[in-house]
């Protein structure tokens, strides 16, 4: 299964998502090919606000298991998490 989540982060967490930042992307390198594309959520002004990944795990439980460990998480850098199930058809032009 596929999954999109959008991770949004607390008020003022730029400082700490920065010091955390190495920790959680030694987990995404992890992941490895899990991962379907990742990057950081930006407002209009350009400001980090929080981080956009669809990554794939056989099931939802599995997914949540890596999210209780991201350290985004345990850090308290991400305040909000949304998860959908996300039907991907197209990676790089090129149908899947």
């Amino acid at each position: 299964m596929r999954f999109l989540i959008k991770a949004y982060d607390g008020p003022g967490m730029l400082e700490k998502r920065m010091a955390v930042r190495p920790r959680h992307l030694e987990g995404m390198r992890a992941l490895g090919r899990q991962i379907i594309c990742a990057g950081g959520l930006l407002d209009s002004d350009g400001r980090m606000i929080g981080s956009a990944l669809v990554l794939e795990f056989p099931d939802r439980d599995a997914l949540y298991d890596y999210l209780r460990n991201e350290p985004y998480v345990t850090e308290g850098v991400w305040e909000k998490t949304e998860v959908d199930v996300m039907n991907v058809v197209l990676i790089n032009g090129e149908k899947v």
